[in-house]
């Protein structure tokens, strides 16, 4: 593991920071099949601690999404855009948020939940 100083310095590990592009690759990919279009910002944010996703729901809104820590929280009414004044709610998972934004995004998850049931109800589980 990576140490950026001298232990007794009360130093950060870097090892124990998320790499929250890492999260948000696979936030994208999670839920790619329920929007428009969706991908990882090539917004750069000042640590690895914050990454920002564009997302396109079926409905034709765009947005900026904002992964950390806290959550994740529409931060733009367009790709890449950072609006600092706006107050949004975090939610704790994609699902959640889009769920909040796009009726067009819980018809489709709602579709596939049901295929898959349906799967596996004719493979006789």
């Amino acid at each position: 593991m990576e140490v950026d100083c001298q232990l007794e310095d009360g130093c950060v590990r870097l090892g124990d920071v998320k790499d929250m592009r890492l999260e948000a690759e696979a936030v994208v990919s999670d839920v790619m099949f329920a929007v428009s279009h969706m991908c990882v910002s090539p917004m750069q944010s000042s640590g690895l601690d914050v990454a920002h996703i564009n997302v396109e729901t079926r409905e034709g809104n765009r947005y900026c999404l904002e992964l950390s820590e806290a959550g994740l929280r529409v931060v733009g009414l367009g790709f890449d855009q950072v609006d600092e004044t706006m107050t949004t709610q975090y939610h704790e998972t994609v699902y959640s948020l889009l769920d909040s934004l796009s009726p067009g995004y819980r018809e489709a998850f709602g579709n596939a939940l049901l295929q898959r049931l349906e799967r596996l109800k004719q493979d006789g589980h």
